[in-house]
């Protein structure tokens, strides 16, 4: 039965949570609930991190682990079909502590919490049934449920000019979600060469049956598909209007989780699926992913709204994935996963203390802020942390990510890739730049007026949020090996589909 497979349960329990808080009455209510379904969450992925370590352990290194399938459509073949290996189990365990840090730091949410909430949960689910998911249809799906909450969560309970960039965000993601759903549709076309159609990536590996003239055609629309989520150039023009209109916990969910599918699906999909385009026109993508990651880090220097110059920050580091992700070698994967992760975990950071400043001082501005380290000592050093990190400093999760991509993509011997990187390292200098300025000009210096004076600090619920993400930062930064051993076997089957070609 489907309810044996313990990863369903990445989908019953925020449906199960979205039931609950369908009935609250009170703030009081919406948050038990939330706050339950949250910490069940976790407890659920450290579980199957757990089992997973073990099943290694065991000499267990198949594909997928706690794999399942339930016929849905039968006509088409269609079936839920469930798996995960060291990539997906690493996403769930990235997906649970951003929606547990995003509960706490949307803990005064107003107005309709309980209406919030819902939606908060609705993306949640799409998330977590997206990286359990190994059959096209099933994934798909959940991208999409998973896409749709974004307009009203940022139109809604956003700020700014929100209606424009709930608008902007939904019909750029639409448009790829649609060139997306054709890909999908090319390859479920041409997914066995015995005639038996399937939408399971397992079985499509296996066949290798996409013809290579059908691969150069179906390859750019699924990478581009999922590319626009990532924020690859010229497609990324969404990420900031959404990030900078979008409640604080939205933002962190957005950068820190929704961001990562698009990197994840061109992993699993466009990569995996497609070996011999991928080879043959990966350069293509390289040129447009470096220039992501060179033009991000530029026109983060030159903003002077927090959450603008975070999102720039985020369009250069998701460029990183995908610039990874193109080498086509373990390492820079590798280096492309521990870059999902990391940045994952310290957007989240930084939009959590991002919200939390404005709260307060009702700015976003850079230049109308000074001397916050005096008032609220806890946010600022908090902030400081997330910098650090940030710009690649050792000990953090940041510096892993980025030596481990750097050094895969200069392994690469010929004139072309060794430019390119050359290129893309630039951006470590240019991410020092912004960061440093922002730092020096909003925590340090004298305080900008009386009135900041009579700020608060952090309290409760806020600091449990920025310290759980701190721990995490830290600890991916100090105990990268351990991340390496849960993911490095994940690399094998990709790795021998693309050096079949």
């Amino acid at each position: 039965m489907i309810w044996e497979n313990i990863l369903i349960y990445f989908v019953v329990i925020p449906v199960l949570t979205l039931a609950g808080l369908a009935i609250c009455k009170n703030i009081k209510q919406v948050r038990a609930v939330s706050i339950v379904g949250a910490s069940a969450l976790m407890v659920l992925g450290v579980y199957v991190l757990i089992e997973f370590l073990q099943l290694r352990a065991a000499g267990n290194v198949e594909e997928m682990l706690f794999r399942g399938d339930w016929s849905w459509f039968e006509p088409l073949n269609i079936k839920l079909s469930l798996g995960v290996d060291g990539i997906s189990v690493a996403m769930l365990l990235l997906s649970c502590v951003i929606v547990f840090a995003g509960v706490f730091a949307s803990w005064n949410m107003d107005p309709l919490p309980r209406e919030y909430f819902m939606w908060f949960w609705l993306l949640s689910t799409g998330v977590f049934g997206f990286f359990i998911a190994i059959d096209l249809f099933a994934m798909f799906m959940f991208y999409e449920v998973a896409l749709i909450p974004m307009y009203l969560l940022i139109g809604v309970w956003g700020s700014g000019n929100k209606n424009y960039s709930a608008m902007k965000l939904t019909l750029m993601l639409m448009g790829a979600s649609a060139l997306l759903m054709l890909g999908i549709i090319g390859i479920y076309f041409h997914s066995a060469a015995d005639g038996n159609l399937t939408m399971n990536i397992l079985e499509i590996a296996k066949n290798n049956a996409i013809p290579n003239n059908w691969q150069y055609f179906l390859f750019p629309m699924t990478f581009v598909g999922f590319g626009v989520l990532g924020a690859m150039f010229p497609f990324h023009t969404w990420s900031p209007d959404g990030h900078a209109s979008a409640p604080t916990a939205v933002s962190m969910l957005h950068a820190g989780v929704l961001m990562k599918l698009g990197g994840y699906g061109c992993f699993r999909i466009a990569i995996y699926l497609m070996p011999h385009a991928a080879n043959e026109l990966a350069w293509i993508f390289l040129i447009l992913t470096g220039i992501s990651v060179v033009y991000g880090a530029f026109s983060a220097c030159v903003q002077t709204d927090l959450k603008y110059i975070n999102a720039y920050s985020s369009v250069s580091h998701c460029g990183m994935v995908l610039f990874a992700i193109l080498m086509l070698n373990t390492t820079a994967m590798t280096g492309a996963i521990m870059q999902m992760l990391s940045h994952g975990l310290m957007t989240a950071l930084f939009f959590a203390l991002i919200g939390m400043i404005y709260g307060r001082t009702h700015t976003r501005d850079i230049r109308k802020m000074g001397g916050l380290m005096q008032i609220m000592p806890f946010l600022g050093v908090g902030y400081v942390i997330a910098g650090l990190a940030n710009l690649g400093l050792p000990g953090f999760s940041g510096f892993v990510a980025e030596m481990t991509i750097f050094v895969g993509s200069f392994a690469h011997a010929d004139m072309f890739h060794r430019v390119l990187t050359i290129m893309a390292c630039s951006a470590i200098v240019i991410t020092a730049v912004y960061i440093l300025r922002v730092v020096g000009k909003m925590l340090y210096g004298p305080v900008y007026d009386d009135h900041h004076r009579t700020l608060t600090d952090a309290v409760w619920h806020e600091k449990f949020a920025v310290i759980t993400l701190i721990v995490c930062v830290a600890g991916l930064g100090c105990f990268p090996n351990f991340f390496n051993e849960i993911i490095y076997d994940s690399f094998a089957p990709i790795i021998k589909a693309l050096g079949a070609f």
